[in-house]
């Protein structure tokens, strides 16, 4: 009688799961400490104040982060990025009254600039962080706009929109050589369009003008992916319509008193067969209106114009 001869069968890959699983367990651990990372990053944020004279929101350090994030440096700087999020949006909601994108002083946004750095220090090509500290961060706090954006065009040299932003800055401060410099440096990267290279010659030429103001508007709004610099670019070309509009509309006070023995109108009623002679827009009083359909203030003792109360239009330049 034969005995029968079990046959064993080979358990196919075998040795090959083995060697798979440091590396899965490796992975498991990576995310897992990335998830911890988070977690903690959390913690922190919700933990008391060490010091009484620490008003924001608490944040652990960049370089801290990096350390425990275990390689994944960039989910610590969407965590980052979206706190600063977070942060802005918490401070507009809590705000009572109208808040202007070029104008955020009243929100005290201390902890935009440093929220901003950590995420940039995290991830070097964050270049979404960047853009957005370049429309914001002015109206905050200027010289970390700059060290912001200069930080940024070292760790990418080839992105001209990062020098144009800079360039812009420099020339809402009046710093008419800087900007000339930013852009021409911007004008020079691989790629730049052709019109940088003319802001960088307006700069030294008439850098503080109407004409040089609305040219960088245009341009910026037709050339930015970015919704937030395309509203603003729309509000300071409207801006800039009105300010041509007052202009005119001062002429016209100027040549009714001249013929009336130095009386300045009362009324724009006054003022109606002038103003038909002109492409300002009027209401059905016959009022002047701005850009947002607000009818212009006629002030009397002043002989002068000015916007109305209830005037969507930047008042500050």
């Amino acid at each position: 009688m034969t005995t029968p001869t079990h046959q064993h069968t080979p358990r196919v890959g075998a040795g090959s799961a083995r060697r798979e699983w440091p590396l899965f367990l490796l992975l498991v651990a990576c995310l897992g400490g990335a998830a911890g990372v988070v977690h903690w990053l959390d913690a922190r944020r919700h933990a008391p104040p060490p010091a009484p004279r620490l008003s924001e929101e608490l944040y652990v350090s960049p370089q801290a982060a990096r350390r425990l994030s275990l390689g994944f440096n960039g989910l610590a700087a969407d965590w980052y990025w979206m706190r600063t999020l977070q942060y802005v949006g918490g401070k507009v909601t809590a705000h009572k009254g109208r808040i202007q994108i070029d104008d955020l002083g009243a929100l005290e946004l201390r902890a935009l600039a440093p929220l901003l750095d950590h995420a940039t220090t995290l991830d070097p090509q964050f270049m979404a962080a960047y853009e957005y500290g370049a429309v914001v961060l002015p109206a905050v706090d200027v010289e970390s706009a700059v060290r912001l954006i200069n930080k940024g065009i070292e760790a990418n040299p080839r992105a001209w929109r990062l020098r144009s932003h800079l360039g812009y800055i420099h020339w809402q401060q009046g710093r008419y050589p800087e900007a000339g410099t930013a852009y021409g440096a911007a004008s020079a990267v691989p790629g730049a369009p052709g019109w940088l290279g003319v802001m960088a010659a307006q700069m030294s030429t008439k850098g503080g003008s109407r004409d040089t103001s609305r040219a960088i508007y245009e341009t910026m709004l037709r050339t930015t992916e970015d919704d937030q610099m395309k509203r603003l670019a729309l509000r300071r070309l409207l801006q800039l319509q009105s300010l041509d509009e007052q202009d005119a509309l001062r002429g016209l006070l100027a040549a009714h008193r001249e013929r009336n023995g130095g009386r300045c109108a009362a009324t724009w009623r006054e003022l109606a067969p002038l103003l038909r002679q002109t492409r300002l827009k009027s209401d059905a009083s016959g009022s002047p209106v701005d850009p947002s359909g607000v009818p212009y203030l006629l002030s009397y003792d002043k002989c002068d114009v000015e916007l109305g109360l209830r005037s969507e239009i930047l008042r500050s330049y």
